[in-house]
């Protein structure tokens, strides 16, 4: 098992910026794919981005130039950078671990309990 545990949500203006954790703690070799989705009200778990332990990220087009991930290896943690932000971008943010996973949720089996982010006009 691998347990996931997301800080540092929380109320910010359009605009600004919020950084989120997430440590990975247990089954850690189990995570060499950590990622973020999001899922605002209304809607679907959304794929946010993705870090794999080579280095290697991707994003979904809409975060792409606003959202950076990033992690550490040697502490099993991984972060995301966003900056820019706008009301839209208000929602529950979930971070995610597997082997190999990718864009969609169901690739992922591992879970924290979420963090909101709420973006105020």
């Amino acid at each position: 098992q691998v347990q996931l545990v997301e800080s540092g949500g929380g109320l910010v203006q359009a605009g600004g910026s919020l950084r989120l954790s997430c440590a990975a703690s247990g089954r850690t070799f189990s995570s060499n794919t950590m990622a973020w989705f999001r899922r605002a009200p209304g809607k679907e778990r959304e794929f946010v981005a993705a870090s794999r332990n080579t280095g290697y990220t991707y994003y979904a087009d809409s975060m792409k130039g606003r959202f950076t991930i990033s992690r550490d290896n040697a502490k099993n943690t991984v972060n995301l950078q966003m900056n820019s932000l706008k009301p839209e971008d208000t929602a529950v943010y979930y971070c995610a671990a597997d082997q190999q996973g990718g864009t969609l949720r169901d690739e992922y089996d591992y879970w924290g309990q979420g963090i909101q982010v709420t973006v105020s006009s």
